[in-house]
């Protein structure tokens, strides 16, 4: 803690297992207890289970002859990662937090914007 007085200073501690994951979705609600759930997925293609290929009369393989399950072009797959659940209060909490972070993403991409027109339009990342 800082000699100042009204400052607190906090220090972070990362479990053995902490690892920050892609995520580009959420899906959630209000609980019983009016607490805010949020269960973030990765929204991606499915994989198929099995696919079968025709087999040529070179012994090469050839067209496809079968895909399982079936439906695997007409479907997505949502892939819960993790949730959490927070109190009203601290979704306010984040929604502010969130919201100034998105404030200075606005503000840096619009910085890179101006940056590209001043270079006659080549971005560089």
């Amino acid at each position: 803690m800082s000699n100042k007085k009204n400052e607190m200073t906090f220090k972070y501690i990362f479990t053995y297992d902490y690892n920050p994951i892609y995520v580009n979705g959420a899906h959630g609600g209000i609980s019983p207890r009016g607490e805010l759930v949020i269960n973030f997925y990765l929204e991606r293609q499915p994989l198929p289970n099995s696919i079968s290929h025709e087999i040529t009369q070179t012994g090469t393989i050839g067209p496809e002859t079968e895909v399982e399950p079936s439906d695997l072009g007409r479907s997505l797959v949502r892939q819960v990662i993790n949730g959490v659940v927070v109190s009203h209060q601290t979704a306010r909490e984040l929604h502010f937090w969130l919201g100034e972070k998105l404030k200075e993403l606005d503000a840096m991409e619009q910085a890179r914007m101006a940056m590209a027109a001043e270079q006659g339009g080549q971005v560089t990342h």
